[in-house]
């Protein structure tokens, strides 16, 4: 079918056929599919990511309207995961999409075989398991990027990408160090991360009701807006694309080097 066929084309153009390659057999496991995981995985499909996992264990709640790709006044209720799955096969329907409605915690660690990813993603919100996931991921050979904090930002310029222990301006991040100083259990790779050094107050009543849901958290909720936690989740993808891009482009220098040698 020519939809098949051209589906990619204006990705292919930019990055050429065996980037598409490498994009279309990596395997991507994205941890948290809210504010920013959402945009995260719909990047990674539309930029031709063929297989991809998603782990959430959410429903879609009315406050997840302003900020969640799969997020409508229909999909109010369903599992998170499913209703992300659904879109992205509107989107291609050939992507391996596999949906699991899970969180990450040290009880259900074990059952994520982190070792066979190529990319690992995190947008979890909940510190604890953040943190354990940053230590068990880059335990791995899989590349690791990881969202810090979107909430209670307006300002687009200020996104960016630093190295963990780069990272400045950011109160999640710096709960993160904090915690594995005091732990003594560091991560074992470097790795980079999407933040932003921006932290506003909330404006708006912050009624007793508004905290974090999560049994694992009491953290209150902050205000956050679309086009932030798009941003994140967009540059998260971005991250898995231009690595892909970077390792073609050397294996392409090396073989070109190896047959310069060989004439």
């Amino acid at each position: 079918m020519e939809i098949e066929k051209d589906r990619l084309r204006r990705t292919e153009l930019l990055v050429g056929e065996r980037v598409m390659e490498r994009a279309a057999a990596a395997k991507v496991i994205l941890f948290g599919v809210g504010g920013v995981g959402s945009w995260c995985a719909e990047s990674l499909v539309r930029s031709g990511i063929g297989r991809l996992t998603m782990v959430d264990f959410d429903r879609i709640d009315v406050t997840n309207l302003n900020r969640q790709v799969m997020a409508t006044s229909r999909t109010i209720g369903q599992v998170k995961v499913d209703a992300l799955k659904e879109r992205l096969w509107e989107i291609d329907p050939n992507v391996a999409v596999t949906a699991v409605r899970q969180t990450y915690t040290a009880d259900t660690a074990a059952l994520f075989r982190l070792d066979d990813y190529d990319y690992i993603i995190d947008a979890i919100d909940s510190l604890q398991d953040k943190a354990l996931l940053i230590r068990e991921a880059t335990a791995t050979v899989a590349t690791f990027f990881s969202s810090m904090g979107a909430g209670r930002k307006i300002d687009p310029k200020r996104v960016r990408v630093a190295e963990f222990w780069k990272v400045q301006g950011c109160p999640l991040g710096a709960s993160l160090r904090r915690k594995f100083r005091r732990d003594k259990f560091f991560p074992k790779k470097k790795f980079f991360c999407v933040y932003s050094d921006e932290l506003l107050s909330n404006s708006g009543e912050n009624r007793g009701d508004e905290l974090d849901a999560s049994p694992r958290s009491a953290a209150r909720i902050n205000g956050t807006l679309a086009h932030i936690t798009a941003i994140f989740g967009f540059t998260l993808a971005g991250l898995v694309m231009e690595d892909l891009y970077r390792k073609e482009h050397a294996s392409r220098s090396m073989e070109n080097e190896v047959n310069n040698n060989s004439n």
